[in-house]
């Protein structure tokens, strides 16, 4: 049996830390998806990335030019098959593996709002709850990074190890404070958040540095 692990990080170097940890403890790259909010524009990929060069349209719907075979994870890795596109209420991301080639083919050839949601159904579907699901699609469209891993029962505990120590986010804790700003849950029809909307939120749950002991 297998156990599908989920954390969100606000910062992305620690996310990516996170899937080389995963990685090392032998769970393979195509059991392992990380989804990056991109609004800045920071995470370059290779345009055979993209599959057709296109990525996002600007409607900032799921890009027709992507295929979820591009999202599978390369043959270096799964950081190595990064690819650019965009799922409705998240805005520009940075994706690979199963989580994202989930969403994207429940957004691909949708009409209108018909892809609403998907990443949410994608998480709810893999063993998620609801608030889990809407915490976390939340959390990336406010500039954070997805990491989930499907592992075998008997690593599940150190997969959850290996996310935890690398600082990621409780999502409870995480939901509680966007509720005090009058949030209900993810909305898939909500504007993605601009660059300076990211910059702010980053800024609030921004960690501080530890202060050295002489």
């Amino acid at each position: 049996m297998t156990k599908t692990i989920t954390r969100l990080f606000d910062d992305y170097a620690d996310a990516t830390t996170a899937v080389r940890d995963l990685e090392a403890l032998g769970i393979s790259h195509g059991d392992i998806s990380l989804v990056a909010n991109n609004a800045h524009g920071q995470h370059d990929v290779n345009d055979h990335d993209n599959v057709d060069g296109r990525g996002v349209d600007d409607r900032g719907d799921v890009s027709r030019g992507t295929s979820t075979g591009a999202l599978l994870g390369g043959a270096g890795g799964l950081l190595a098959g990064l690819g650019l596109l965009a799922i409705p209420g998240l805005g520009p991301i940075v994706a690979a593996g199963w989580l994202a080639a989930t969403a994207v083919g429940a957004g691909i050839g949708a009409a209108g709002g018909a892809a609403t949601g998907s990443l949410v159904g994608a998480l709810k579907n893999s063993g998620h709850t609801d608030e889990e699901a809407n915490v976390y699609s939340e959390g990336v469209r406010r500039g954070g990074t997805l990491v989930s891993a499907k592992v075998p029962d008997a690593q599940a505990v150190e997969a959850e190890a290996v996310l935890d120590r690398n600082r990621s986010v409780d999502a409870t804790t995480r939901g509680a404070a966007y509720r005090q700003s009058g949030w209900t849950g993810f909305d898939a029809n909500a504007p993605a958040y601009t660059t300076d909307e990211v910059d702010r939120e980053r800024a609030t749950y921004a960690r501080t540095p530890a202060v050295e002991r002489y």
